[in-house]
C-alpha cells in the first residue's frame, strides 16, 4: 500500500509562492528577449542586404548568451523562491500552529485557558477570538453541568428519604398493622433501592461523562479486581459460577479516580454474575502491553446478537429479559464503565462469543509512575 504525500497547508502556500514567481519571471524574460530580438532584427535590416552582417551576428550572439544567463538565473531563483517561499508561509501560519497547539491543550478539566493570540486585527485574529468565545460558552455550559451533578445529589435524594420514613413510621404505628400494609410498605421499599440505585448510577454516569474525578490516586487494577470478586462470594456461590482471575505481572498500575475505578469493576463483575447461565463461569484477565493495561473479563451464557452487542455501552440498553438477575438493575452498568475508561483516557470493547457469553475489554494508560518505577527496578 502506497502512502499519499502529506499536503500541508505550508506546502501548498509554497509551491504557490514558486509558481507565481516562476510565472512572472517567465513573462519578463520573454518580453524582454522579445523586445531584443526586435531590435537585433532592424539593425540587421538597416544595415543593408549587400553590407557586411558582421554587427547583426554580434549582437545575435550578445542574445544568446542573455538567454542563458537568464535561464540560468531563473533556475537559481526559483530554488531561492522555494526556501523563501517555505520561510514566508511558516511565518503566516505561526498563529494558526500557535492556536492548534492551544486548542488541543485545551480539555474539559481546563475549559477556562483561552487562545489569547495577539496580532493585528486580521482573519486570523478574527478566528482565534471567535474559537476563545466558543471556549466561553463550553465553560459556562460544563460549570452549569457540574453543579447540577454537584447538587442533585442531595437534591434527589431527600424526597427518598422522606418517603422511607414515612413507610417507616406508618408499618411502626402502635397497634396491630394489617397484613397488606406490611406488604405495600415492602413493596415501596423495593422501589425506592430501585430508583435510588438508578439515581446512583445517572450521576455516576454525569461525572463520568463530564471527566469529574474525584479521589485521584494510583492503583492496581488487579487489586480491584480481586476486591470486586471477593466482595461478590455470595453471588457467585448462589449462581454455582466458575471464577477463574489471572493477574498481570507487576499489578497493571493506572492512575485516576480510585472510587470511578472500583466502580468500573464492580460493574463489569456485576454483570458477568448478572447475565449468566446456572453453573456457568467467569474469566477475568489483567494483561499489560505498549504501554497499556487491558482488562478482560468474559463470561458464558446464551448466545448473543452481535449487532445487539454492539449498543450495550449505551445508557438503558439491555439484552434477554429471561437471563439471571435480568430485573436487576436498569441497564446503566455498562454504560458507566465506557464513560469511566474514556475519562481515563481509555476505551471498551464488546463481543458475543460464538459459543455464548459476552467479551468485554478495558484498555487503560498504564501509569506513566509505574513505567517509571519498574525501568529504575531493571
Amino acid at each position: 500500500m502506497m502512502l499519499r504525500p502529506v499536503r500541508t497547508v505550508r506546502m501548498r502556500l509554497t509551491v504557490l509562492y514558486c509558481g507565481l514567481f516562476v510565472l512572472s519571471a517567465v513573462v519578463l524574460l520573454a518580453i524582454t528577449n522579445g523586445v531584443g530580438a526586435v531590435g537585433s532584427q532592424s539593425q540587421s535590416a538597416s544595415s543593408g542586404a549587400g553590407a557586411q552582417p558582421t554587427p547583426g551576428t554580434v549582437v545575435l550572439a550578445q542574445s544568446n548568451h542573455y538567454l542563458l544567463g537568464s535561464a540560468i538565473a531563473l533556475v537559481v531563483m526559483a530554488v531561492v523562491s522555494v526556501a523563501a517561499g517555505w520561510v514566508v508561509a511558516g511565518r503566516v501560519l505561526r498563529p494558526l500552529r500557535q492556536m492548534t497547539t492551544a486548542a488541543r491543550r485545551i480539555s474539559a478539566d481546563s475549559l477556562h485557558e483561552r487562545l489569547a493570540i495577539d496580532g493585528p486585527e486580521d482573519e486570523l485574529k478574527g478566528l482565534a477570538d471567535t474559537i476563545d468565545a466558543l471556549l466561553e460558552r463550553l465553560d459556562g455550559a460544563f460549570a452549569a453541568q457540574r453543579r447540577f451533578v454537584a447538587n442533585a445529589s442531595h437534591e434527589l435524594r431527600t424526597p427518598l428519604a422522606a418517603m422511607r420514613v414515612s413507610v417507616d413510621v406508618a408499618v411502626a404505628k402502635p397497634g396491630p398493622v394489617a397484613p397488606g400494609t406490611i406488604s405495600l410498605a415492602d413493596q415501596v421499599r423495593a422501589e425506592l433501592d430501585k430508583v435510588d440505585q438508578l439515581l446512583e448510577g445517572l450521576l455516576v454516569l454525569a461525572r463520568a461523562e463530564h471527566g469529574v474525578l474525584p479521589g485521584r490516586a494510583l492503583l492496581p487494577l488487579d487489586y480491584v479486581v480481586s476486591a470486586a470478586l471477593a466482595a461478590r462470594a455470595d453471588a457467585i456461590t448462589a449462581s454455582n459460577l466458575t471464577v477463574q482471575h489471572v493477574s498481570g505481572s507487576g499489578g497493571s498500575w493506572v492512575g485516576g479516580s480510585q472510587p470511578l475505578l472500583r466502580r468500573m469493576a464492580d460493574n463489569l463483575v456485576d454483570n458477568a454474575i448478572a447475565h449468566n447461565t446456572d453453573g456457568g463461569w467467569v474469566a477475568v484477565r489483567t494483561m499489560m502491553s505498549d504501554g497499556a493495561v487491558r482488562l478482560v473479563v468474559e463470561n458464558g451464557g446464551e448466545i448473543l446478537d452481535p449487532a445487539q452487542v454492539a449498543g450495550l455501552a449505551q445508557p438503558f440498553r439491555r439484552l434477554g429479559a429471561d437471563r439471571i438477575g435480568s430485573d436487576d438493575g436498569a441497564g446503566l452498568g455498562l454504560s458507566i464503565v465506557a464513560a469511566i475508561a474514556q475519562a481515563h483516557g481509555g476505551s471498551l470493547q464488546l463481543h458475543a462469543r460464538p459459543d455464548g457469553g459476552l467479551t468485554v475489554t478495558i484498555t487503560l494508560p498504564l501509569a506513566l509512575q509505574a513505567v517509571a518505577a519498574a525501568e529504575v527496578a531493571a
